[in-house]
């Protein structure tokens, strides 16, 4: 099943594909490679998920806005690209979890990341190398930022 179907059938909401908020590019090209810069959970209304994970959002909380987080970049995908069809896979991801300093399951947080990558590109293509760490704080006070490398189609 392709990744556009997969989308449909899981009844996926993608919010507005992120405007830049500085001198950057949300969604780069270079050769079979699609590098997306930071994104945070941006809602279907274009609003933003806040709050500080162990502060202000549980464990819980973090999961799902780093689920929202996906959302957003294949929101950016699909603008960029033209269809989430022409992902190969997912090459790398490094997630930022804004948290308290005694918060310890970053990696648990940017699963609702991750898992969402496997469920449209499936088991094997949307799943690749990651890191998951925590920051004292991320831009508007967002709760996750993800930047993610995929592999996509020559064509």
């Amino acid at each position: 099943m392709s990744a556009e179907q997969k989308v449909k059938e899981l009844g996926l909401e993608l919010p507005p594909a992120p405007k830049p908020m500085g001198v950057y590019k949300p969604l780069l090209i270079v050769g079979n490679m699609a590098y997306t810069s930071g994104h945070g959970p941006v809602k279907s209304d274009g609003s933003l998920i806040q709050g500080r994970i162990g502060a202000d959002l549980d464990q819980q909380g973090g999961y799902n806005a780093a689920r929202q987080t996906g959302l957003a970049i294949l929101a950016t995908l699909q603008a960029g690209l033209g269809s989430l069809d022409k992902v190969k896979r997912v090459v790398k991801t490094l997630g930022l979890v804004n948290c308290t300093a005694d918060f310890e399951a970053q990696p648990a947080v940017i699963n609702g990341f991750s898992e969402l990558m496997a469920e449209v590109f499936g088991p094997d293509a949307g799943i690749g190398a990651r890191s998951a760490v925590g920051a004292g704080s991320l831009p508007g006070n967002i709760p996750v930022e993800v930047e993610a490398i995929f592999e996509i189609t020559s064509d």
